[in-house]
């Protein structure tokens, strides 16, 4: 195999990622390690990382400034696709990963490197999201995966990093694995591998405790346009804004929180838990706005839809041809998602008080009240239910026939 020369490593600054460089240098013999930090609104001084990536040896260290495309390119479509997987988990860390691995081929290409690495495990589903996207866009890279393949303990690894003056960033204190993000916080081992254990206030950051949540609660509307959330609280903001703003609305108000079992990838059941209060509240609101907008067939169509699509971005899937097919679908549902959502925010829910389109609404009051004001021909009903249930009618009178 021919030796490689050069390799671009994503770096978080934590355990597995810190140990890959000395590792790639070391048991691989590749002299230069050069370490890509993404910037995806985590609040990090990824200043002090990138120094911690030269400290602990790395050739170069290169920051990218993702935070726009992150929100425009992944989260936004994420909303106008209403995507939970398993129900529940908007894809806050899961986003993430084909727009990082993007930008490892990227880089690679500029640098001139031989291969990209990143420092995921065995059993996650983050190796799977890179490997993918990765391999759509630069086959010819060669992946290398360090803690896939070094059979060591997360203690082992500590210890190996500190050979080469690699300090332990996880504590006995704080045993758990983080990631973070502008879309949330996702949070697992530790004491959280017990399924049963409630979780400790320690484990959230982004979202208020039931009992910590104001008494009174909040009303705030959300304007859309072709499906994008453009306002919110009456302020029309950049995506990043709206999304900055969205989590400290809903995070206030201890809405946001997920405690879920997760089928992986890889085949087995882990206990996750997420934060994203901003995207579960523009998400839902989206998808309240959708029920007023969109025509039935469409709405259980889409339906279908939405799952497929949080399932393939979950499984890794970003850049294949099944997403993009469903992304042109979706795409074509949204030009008549435009108006507003009112959602009351209270103690760990949010609550939809509102909705309304001005241009394009299927919802006629007209035809919807009771009152005097009703036009609806109430006459027409009998034929409609006749017809409607003729099938069903012939079914039960040649039943009876041959009882």
């Amino acid at each position: 195999m021919q030796q490689i020369k050069k390799v671009v490593l994503a770096y978080s600054g934590g355990v597995d990622t810190s140990v890959c460089i000395p590792y790639l240098q070391n048991e691989y013999g590749i002299p230069e390690v050069v370490t890509f930090v993404a910037d995806l609104g985590q609040g990090e001084n990824l200043e002090d990382i990138r120094q911690k990536a030269l400290n602990s040896g790395a050739t170069e260290a290169v920051i990218g400034n993702l935070l726009d495309d992150f929100v425009e390119r992944y989260a936004f479509p994420a909303i106008r696709a209403n995507a939970l997987y398993g129900d529940k988990y908007p894809l806050s860390t899961a986003l993430a990963r084909p727009l990082i691995a993007e930008n490892l081929v990227h880089v690679a290409r500029k640098l001139g490197a031989d291969a990209v690495a990143h420092g995921c495990t065995g059993k996650g589903n983050d190796q799977v999201r890179f490997d993918l996207a990765i391999n759509a866009l630069g086959p010819d890279l060669k992946i290398i995966t360090p803690a896939r393949e070094w059979n060591m303990s997360r203690e082992e690894a500590i210890l190996y990093g500190e050979k080469f003056g690699i300090p332990a960033p996880v504590s006995k204190k704080s045993p758990y694995s983080i990631d973070v993000n502008l879309l949330g916080r996702s949070v697992e081992a530790g004491l959280l591998e017990d399924a049963m254990q409630e979780p400790n206030e320690d484990v959230f950051a982004m979202t208020a405790s039931i009992d910590d949540a104001p008494n009174s609660s909040q009303d705030v509307e959300i304007v859309f346009e072709n499906g994008f959330p453009i306002s919110i609280g009456n302020e029309f903001l950049t995506p990043a804004k709206i999304i900055q703003k969205a989590n400290v609305l809903a995070g206030e108000h201890g809405f946001g929180r997920i405690d879920m079992i997760e089928d992986r990838v890889v085949g087995i059941k882990s206990r996750e838990i997420y934060e994203a209060p901003g995207l579960l509240l523009l998400i839902k609101a989206h998808k309240e706005l959708e029920s007023i907008t969109l025509n039935p067939e469409i709405l259980d169509f889409k339906n279908t839809v939405e799952k497929k699509w949080g399932q393939l971005v979950y499984q890794g899937f970003w850049f294949g041809p099944l997403k993009k097919a469903l992304d042109a679908f979706i795409e074509s549902t949204q030009t008549s998602v435009n108006g507003k959502v009112k959602i009351r925010l209270h103690k760990g829910n949010a609550i939809v008080i509102g909705r309304s389109s001005d241009k394009n609404s299927l919802y006629r009051e007209d035809l919807a009240t009771y009152s005097k004001k009703d036009i609806f021909n109430h006459k027409h009903a009998e034929g409609f239910i006749y017809m409607w249930g003729m099938s069903n009618k012939i079914w039960a009178e040649s039943n009876l026939k041959n009882k």
